[in-house]
């Protein structure tokens, strides 16, 4: 069983409906009713998606007479984007690394190709 707020994040935001859920919500507060609107699923289906962001600690969900607002909570978020840049910059470093391997270990391809004799037989002056 995941546990652990990292996983739980990467988990709930794995399903396109729940990253449109967030989606909508980086606009503002919502009901449950305005968050199903857009979606051919059932209301239990949204309820289960709003379960599962809720749980990853990616929304809050209160009461106010019978509405049932929902907000965007970010602190989860900005934790999954810190982690993600940990490896794009390590990933970013190690392709620049490996386009300058490439673009050294080309160079001598270009410098044989230049000095060698034309269809003429002879070197170029």
């Amino acid at each position: 069983m995941v546990s652990d707020a990292l996983s739980l994040a990467f988990a709930a935001i794995a399903d396109p409906t729940r990253r449109a859920i967030l989606a909508r919500l980086m606009q503002g507060e919502a009901s449950v009713s305005e968050l199903a609107r857009p979606f051919s699923i059932s209301m239990p289906a949204i309820t289960k998606h709003l379960k599962v962001l809720e749980r990853a600690g990616l929304i809050e969900r209160s009461r106010r007479a019978q509405r049932r607002p929902c907000r965007l909570r970010v602190e989860p978020l900005r934790e999954a984007a810190e982690w993600i840049g940990h490896y794009r910059a390590f990933w970013d470093s190690s392709l620049d690394r490996l386009e300058e391997y490439l673009g050294e270990a080309q160079e001598p391809q270009r410098e044989d190709f230049s000095s060698r004799p034309s269809a003429g037989g002879q070197a170029p002056s």
